[in-house]
This record gives C-alpha cells, structure tokens and sequence, in this order.
C-alpha cells in the first residue's frame, strides 16, 4: 500500500515559490489506478515524487507503512517500485533478452524471457535478440518496457502518460496489455494518463488539478463529472472561437 501525507512540492522561479503539488493525501492499495487532469495540473511531478526522482518539499511516502521519502530512485527500486517514462530509454549495446534478465534480477532461460515478451503481444523470436536501439519504434519500447516491469514483478508499477508518442495501432495494442496486467500483476499499477479508454479499465480514478486532489473514487463515480466539464470546456472554446 502507497501513503501518501500532506506532500507538497515547490519550485523556485524568478525569485519566487511556486506550488506544484499542494498538500497531497492519498492512500493507494486498489489494483488499477488512473490519475488524472489537465495539463500542468502537477501529474508528471506526483509520478516523479511516488518513483523518487524528486523530493517532496514536504511530507511523507510510505510504501507497506514504511517512510520512504527519502529514498533515491534506485533505494525505492530495491523496495519495489518500478517507473515507466512517458519515453522509454534506449540502450544501444544491450538486447531484449539482457534488459529482461537485468530486470528479473537473476540469471533467466530464453523460454522464460520469451514468455515475458509474449504477454505484450510481441513475437518473441522476433525481438529477443534485438538491440534496443531506434530501430525499434515507440510502441515496441512501451511493450518491451512492461515486459520488464513485469519480469521485476514488484509492488508498485508507475507509468507516466505511456500513450503518448505512439500511433493508434501501438496504443490498441497497449490497452490490450494493460487489460490483461490487471489481472495477472502481483500489485499496484499507477498511470498518469488523459485518455478515456484507459480510465474506464481502473478500479479507482484520482483527478489532479492546480497541484490538488479535487475528485477521487470508481469510474462510476468520477468518469460523468469528468465528461461534463470536458463537454462544458469545450462548449465555451466553441463560443469564444
């Protein structure tokens, strides 16, 4: 389970604080969680907060009832966090097959790296001897990079906005993913996402905005008062156009 107590997070421009994150509470322990809002609403920075990227300004994280705020990256890494970023990194030297091993953590056969591969819906004998470098598309790095958050198996999986930069195709193929890890993930999947069809597969929906938590629950819940003001927001750029 994922605390999060009274967290904020503040920057320095021009001589001035301004708040990203304001005063942040939330306790995570359902499956499948979206977190979402309009841009600039402080999503990315939450994400960074929860992986250990940055610190918090003030406040406390707690994983399984231990503080964990000042960890690194690699300190949470080890406590069982995992973070996908919205562009996944490429690793020119390494191949598919070394990324999944390094992920698991121990040394793994070809059959077992492959069967990760498999569960993103690529041919693993097209991709396990592949070198991850830009010969691979966006998608493909998306899936390879599940796959090895999957082969990590840890506590709590991150994904920071994982549509963006890919085609229609790729993101069909990611939701289809995402649908099955709901199932089969031995923990929590957080992501960071503004698109609807991934929303409507989580068991909760957290909406930030201005650096707040202003609605939190089901999509049964949170989805209608979302669509009304994206149809309200849209209705007034229509009378102002």
């Amino acid at each position: 389970m994922l605390e999060l107590r009274n967290v904020c997070f503040q920057v320095n421009e021009d001589n001035n604080e301004k708040e990203i994150l304001k005063d942040i509470n939330l306790t995570i322990d359902d499956r499948f969680v979206a977190i979402t809002g309009p841009n600039g609403g402080g999503k990315s920075t939450l994400a960074k907060v929860i992986a250990g990227i940055v610190t918090p300004t003030s406040g406390q994280i707690l994983l399984d009832g231990e503080d964990i705020t000042g960890l690194s990256i690699t300190e949470r890494a080890r406590k069982g966090i995992s973070f996908a970023f919205q562009q996944p990194v490429r690793f020119k030297g390494l191949t598919v097959k070394d990324l999944i091993t390094l992920a698991k953590g121990e040394r793994i056969s070809i059959t077992e790296a492959c069967s990760y591969l498999s569960e993103v819906g690529l041919c693993a004998k097209d991709y396990i001897n592949r070198e991850v470098n830009a010969s691979l598309s966006g998608g493909e790095l998306k899936r390879i990079e599940i796959a090895m958050i999957m082969a990590r198996g840890t506590k709590l999986s991150l994904f920071d906005e994982p549509e963006a930069g890919i085609d229609l195709w790729s993101f069909n193929n990611l939701i289809r993913v995402f649908e099955g890890m709901h199932d089969k993930i031995n923990g929590s999947i957080i992501i960071i996402s503004h698109q609807e069809r991934i929303l409507n597969i989580a068991d909760k929906i957290i909406v930030l905005a201005n650096g707040e938590v202003t609605a939190q629950g089901t999509k049964e819940e949170v989805m209608p008062k979302l669509l009304a003001s994206s149809e309200a927001c849209a209705t007034l750029m229509n009378k102002l156009a």
